[in-house]
């Protein structure tokens, strides 16, 4: 449990952070940064699996390229639904879900399993 919420705040301080060097994404305070991640956790265990796999032929016809795009238009779905966050556009969005994940991946490598 700790270790849950310990990653939950965590991804909230990354998205703070990459938010705040990206010109094109906007997060208002902490708290926002804080919903966003509990947001995109929610979207990332329960939509993206259903949509990953109803594109699968695409995805596999891009060569795995369709995921990026999925995964910016889920952003893009996060900044509609959680006040206080909001992308320029679907080229924000792509990156800040580049970055994003870039940076989950190495901080979360840091963190106790």
């Amino acid at each position: 449990m700790v270790a849950i919420l310990l990653n939950w705040v965590v991804s909230a301080m990354v998205i703070f952070s990459v938010a705040y060097i990206l010109p094109g994404v906007h997060v208002a305070n902490f708290t926002s940064a804080i919903v966003l991640a509990l947001v995109l956790g929610i979207i990332n265990a329960i939509l993206k699996p259903i949509l990953l796999i109803l594109t699968l032929p695409i995805t596999i016809l891009t060569l795995g390229l369709f995921a990026l795009v999925l995964n910016a238009l889920l952003i893009l779905l996060a900044a509609s639904v959680v006040p206080g966050f909001s992308v320029d556009g679907f080229i924000w969005a792509l990156v800040f879900g580049l970055v994003l994940s870039i940076a989950n991946t190495v901080v979360n490598n840091f963190l106790p399993k």
